[in-house]
């Protein structure tokens, strides 16, 4: 018992000695969390531009890179998305990767609670550009072949004849080769008030859910029913007609396909850009190692939607201040740098 028993001396050294020892651990303990909080904030913006140069270098590097080469130019520029992101900086990019976004079955009514106005013109091409601009042509000619009629003699009959028939020369094209009518069509578009911001919110979000997938954005348009194949590509790293597709990249890119249309349903009753984006989607769907029938098609692109409209409405102030950052024409390190600092921390 004696052996067991210490002064009250010894008694006070050895709390003394635990004391100091937790203090000290407590210290190590707090050091480390501050090394560890250090390494996962951001650089410095005087750091972090260099890096955002080299992103500006890749991306014009590839815009100037023969069609043919344009992906390995690529490659690059994912390269310095994965340094900025290596870095800290990207905070963003590829942070919508998640169990959240995976194909589902999504019905109509559903497409409106993520705030498409119109669920039922979804994925039905709209004809008001088309409509608009058949009518122009035969109120035009009509009025001009009426004006040429009154000039005398023969001038005024076969002028009023060949006049009237530019509408049928407009409707054999037309038919014949959409496509050539589709670039007279679309500069006709641009008469229209809503065109220039609808273009706007349309491309601003094919950008924005492509940089939230991880899609290195190799640069961007403002114009109105262009394809992003690139973009998939770009992502993939490889053309699309080399290989088949999995789920995970085609659930991910089906996200970037429909973007627009996401984008342009949540702001007007109709899509005017969605041709181009059914088509993106089409070739992704196309290239799917799992066979789909038209049924699965159809709920993909209805998924699709549901989750790049749910994206949008998350990610709304980036959407935003990326539309501004585009309107005036700013760079793909701009746009990066203007959706980090917007909406805060996702």
């Amino acid at each position: 018992m004696l052996l067991n028993r210490q002064s009250p001396a010894v008694q006070h050294s050895y709390h003394r000695r635990a004391s100091v020892t937790g203090v000290v651990r407590r210290a190590r303990l707090t050091t480390a969390i501050v090394r560890a909080d250090a390494s996962t904030t951001s650089v410095p913006a005087v750091e972090a531009k260099p890096l955002y140069d080299n992103l500006d270098v890749a991306c014009t590097n590839y815009r100037r890179a023969p069609f043919s080469m344009r992906i390995e130019f690529s490659g690059p520029v994912k390269e310095a998305f994965d340094d900025l992101q290596g870095k800290g900086v990207l905070r963003k990019w590829g942070s919508a990767l998640t169990d959240a976004v995976r194909r589902r079955n999504v019905f109509i009514g559903e497409l409106r609670q993520v705030g498409i106005k119109s669920p039922d013109t979804i994925a039905i091409p709209s004809v008001r550009n088309d409509a608009a601009f058949l009518f122009s042509v035969v109120a035009t000619t009509s009025v001009a072949a009426v004006a040429a009629g009154q000039l005398p003699g023969d001038w005024g009959f076969f002028s009023s004849y060949l006049i009237g028939g530019i509408t049928l020369v407009v409707l054999a094209i037309g038919s014949t080769a959409p496509g050539l009518l589709s670039v007279v069509i679309d500069r006709f578009s641009q008469l229209f008030p809503d065109y220039k911001d609808r273009v706007l919110k349309h491309e601003a979000a094919h950008f924005l859910l492509g940089y939230l997938v991880g899609v290195p954005i190799t640069g961007y348009s403002v114009e109105l029913g262009r394809e992003h194949t690139e973009f998939a590509e770009a992502k993939i790293q490889q053309r699309i007609i080399e290989r088949q597709l999995t789920d995970e990249e085609i659930d991910s890119l089906a996200l970037v396909a429909v973007a627009g249309m996401a984008a342009e349903g949540r702001e007007y009753e109709e899509v005017m850009g969605q041709t181009a984006d059914l088509y993106d989607l089409q070739r992704l769907l196309l290239r799917s190692k799992t066979k789909l029938s038209d049924a699965q098609q159809q709920n993909i692109t209805r998924w699709a939607v549901w989750s790049a409209a749910g994206l949008l409405r998350s990610h709304a102030e980036e959407h935003k201040a990326l539309i501004e950052a585009m309107r005036r024409g700013a760079s793909v390190a701009e746009c990066v740098q203007v959706i980090e600092s917007a909406g805060g921390s996702k």
